[in-house]
């Protein structure tokens, strides 16, 4: 987990300087049991209760999709990182519908290890890896149009920003990055667990920055199905949550 963090956090720092406090170590305890680890980075003193103003952050996050790079072209990262307290799937693979689908597939695994079977859901987990990502999210890629892998926080709501008291700068903190298709980013905010971000107001000021993928009649489609990954995904650290039956 931390050390996801630590390498998330080194990217877009070197993106970024000011979007981000600078990482500065990882590493292990030498106490041997049980195993410990730590991540050290600078201190930022700032707000954590102000809603950010929505064309300023929107710009800045859709600044930092536009200027990332994949390091293989493809979507994944070099390392395990984790939404909470979850591992991401984050294997490299060409196709963005792959990779999707085995991140949803594997959040969903976690869920039932933790809340327990639930039939009806297991079905709709079969039938949106099966039928719905391949429908909505095959298209981004299919006769020679193309998405880029862009480098997104990976669990971006509005408790894990702030605005630097200093500089008036807003910030990101506790990333658990991948190279994804930049729309993931706003499945978050379409949770119940977002409140700040729910409001429409960030995501159209951030489609300024960055347009919607073609089809663009599809991107509240691709919103929807973007945001099972991260409600399944709090169900699966928040054992008996609502959220699941939401």
């Amino acid at each position: 987990m931390l050390r996801g963090e630590f390498e998330s956090s080194k990217i877009i720092y070197g993106l970024m300087p000011k979007f981000i406090p600078e990482p500065v170590k990882f590493g292990k305890y030498k106490v041997q049991n049980p195993a410990t680890y730590f991540y050290l980075s600078e201190f930022v003193d700032m707000d954590v209760a102000t809603a950010p103003e929505p064309a300023e952050f929107t710009g800045r996050l859709a600044e930092m999709h536009k200027t990332s790079q994949s390091p293989t072209g493809q979507f994944g990262f070099h390392v395990a990182t984790c939404d909470g307290k979850m591992a991401h799937t984050v294997d490299w693979e060409e196709s963005w519908a792959v990779f999707y689908r085995k991140l949803l597939v594997g959040v969903c695994k976690l869920d039932l290890e933790t809340n327990g079977p639930w039939p009806e859901l297991e079905r709709a987990t079969e039938q949106v890896a099966t039928k719905v990502i391949p429908r909505l999210l095959g298209p981004l890629q299919a006769e020679g149009q193309k998405i880029k892998p862009c480098i997104i926080h990976g669990d971006l709501w509005e408790g894990n920003m702030g605005i630097n008291l200093e500089t008036g700068d807003t910030l990101l903190f506790d990333a658990g990055s991948y190279y994804a298709h930049n729309e993931m980013e706003l499945g978050h905010w379409r949770c119940e667990f977002s409140s700040v971000f729910r409001s429409k107001i960030y995501t159209r000021h951030y489609l300024r920055n960055y347009p919607a993928a073609e089809p663009v009649d599809e991107f509240d489609d691709r919103n929807r199905l973007y945001s099972i990954k991260g409600a399944i995904n709090y169900c699966a650290g928040h054992p008996g949550s609502i959220l699941r039956k939401t």
